[in-house]
Order: C-alpha cells, then structure tokens, then sequence
C-alpha cells in the first residue's frame, strides 16, 4: 500500500495534487478505494483536477483506468473515500434534481461513441439539449448544429450513425458530451481504433476545445504519442500495486521519475510482469519485475 508521499511525484506541485488538494481543483479525489464485491481492485488514491486542464489516466492493462473513470462519473459508488465534482459529492447524493444539477457540470465520451443506432447525427447531440435543458426542437437543434460545427461535423448533421467512420462517431460522441456546455469532459480511449492520422486528428481537437472552451479533460489512455501530446499532467495507475504510483507531466516522469518501472512505461519498453535476466535472475523495482538497466526485456 502506498501512501501519499510514497506516489512518485515529480512535477513540484504534485505535492500539493496529493497533500493538500490546492484550491483550484474541479475535481477532488481523496482517500479513494474501489471495490468489485469483496474484492479491492484500487486503493488509497488521493489527486486533483485542476480547471481548464487535461488530465490523462494512464497505466498498464487491468489497472484500473476505466474503474476509476467510471466511479468519477457516478456509474459505481467508491467503496471508500470520497469524489468531488466541483464540491459536489456525486456518489451520496441521490436521485433527483440536485444530482442531475451535479450531471450537468460533466459530459462523457465513450470510447465507442455509443450514439444511438436509429438517430441521426443532430438528432444524438440534441438529445440531451431537450431531455435536460428543456429547449424545443428548433433551438435544441441550432445548439446541437453549433456543436458539430466545432468538431468539423456540421455537414454530417443529417447522416446515420453506420454512415460514419469510427474517427467521426467519436467526434460525434464529444460534440454531444459539449451538447449542455459542461465544466468538464471525461472520455475513454479517445484513440482506441483509430488509424495515426484520424488520431492526431482527434488530439488536436482536443487539444483546440481546450484552448477555446477551457474545458477541463479527463481522459483514459494508453496511447503515448497521444499523452505526450496532449497531457498536462498524467496519473499512472499500476495492476501490482492497484493504486497511483506516479503523477506529473509525461517528458518528466519518462526523463526523471525515481521508479525505473515509471520511466519504462513512459518510454514504451514495459517489461513482463515475470521478466528475467538472462542469467535466470529477476529484477524488482517498485514491486515491478524489471531487466536490469542495460538489459533487453522480453516480451
């Protein structure tokens, strides 16, 4: 178990992220433990989100990256600790008007899009314009067009969702998490599926959305050449330990973290949970089986 000032933290204000939760935050994590029945599969993770940032959630495979997306947007209660959304406790907070209020200050990209099959394109992104914010059709619709626009999909306003490539269902998908002008956009994968071009293509939008709109991201990846490009910061989860291990920004956690596991993940040579030397003998490194530095690791 690792606590507060065991995370690798190595931007400077990183300290203040986990210790002191700085007063800028949109979203507050603090002492968060998630659970699968009797099972932990996270533990112990305190973090912040600041406004206007983009946050990436990275780590290995079984880590927890979508769990703890998912608990962030209120689809799974923590089974200890708390989340904040702008002050708002979405996980104790029941059904209702307060907690549609608290709904409203986020929008979700999933990582398939998940537009509804038998809608078009403006008829997916209006949607919520009139289920929540109660606007008649017309102006729903101008609203919605408005979206589209911003994510280059105006002219795809009146096409099927099976019309669309998987790169424009997904620029769908955020046009329609933007559809109520949230705080904040949570998205998982946003690169999943997606050939090299149509995802820088997807960088850059959101990279531009965020620069535009000041619109705080939270992002699920295991991309690197996304998170170089767009992370402000990044959380590193890991399977082994099942908590946070890491947080900064990615150039500094590759060049400078203290945990060598860390500085692998982020130069995309991740060893084998089981790697071993060639002389029959495995390293650990943060409870990570590790080569030693000069090794070659086997895949």
């Amino acid at each position: 178990m690792l606590r507060p000032d065991e995370v690798d933290q190595t931007d400077s204000d990183a300290h203040l992220k986990v210790a002191g939760l700085a007063d800028d935050a949109i979203i507050k994590v603090s002492d968060f433990s998630a659970a699968y029945g009797d099972t932990i599969v996270l533990h112990d993770i305190t973090f912040q989100v600041n406004r206007s940032e983009i946050l990436v959630i990275a780590g290995d495979s079984g880590s927890g990256k979508t769990t703890l997306l998912h608990h962030m947007i209120g689809l799974a209660i923590p089974a200890k600790g708390r989340i904040l959304i702008d002050g708002d406790d979405l996980s104790t907070t029941p059904p209702g008007t307060v907690r549609d209020k608290i709904m409203r200050k986020f929008g979700v990209s999933f990582q398939s899009g998940a537009l509804f099959g038998s809608m078009n394109v403006l008829e997916n992104v209006s949607l919520q314009l009139k289920q929540f914010a109660h606007l008649n059709g017309t102006m729903a619709d101008m609203i919605a067009l408005t979206k589209l626009q911003m994510v280059g999909l105006a002219d795809s306003a009146q096409r099927m969702p099976a019309e669309l490539s998987g790169g424009m269902q997904k620029r769908v998908g955020i046009a329609r998490a933007m559809a109520l002008d949230p705080m904040i956009i949570f998205m998982d994968e946003p690169s999943a599926g997606l050939d090299p071009i149509t995802s820088a293509e997807m960088d850059q939008l959101i990279l531009t959305l965020n620069k535009l709109l000041k619109t705080t991201f939270v992002i699920v990846s295991h991309e690197l050449t996304s998170i170089f490009k767009i992370a402000h910061r990044v959380l590193l989860l890991s399977t082994e330990k099942q908590t946070l291990i890491a947080e900064g920004e990615p150039n500094e956690l590759r060049s400078h973290s203290n945990d060598a596991w860390v500085r692998a993940f982020f130069s995309g040579d991740i060893p084998s949970s089981k790697a071993v030397s060639p002389k029959g003998t495995s390293s650990t490194i943060g409870g990570h089986d590790l080569m030693p530095a000069n090794g070659n690791t086997h895949h």
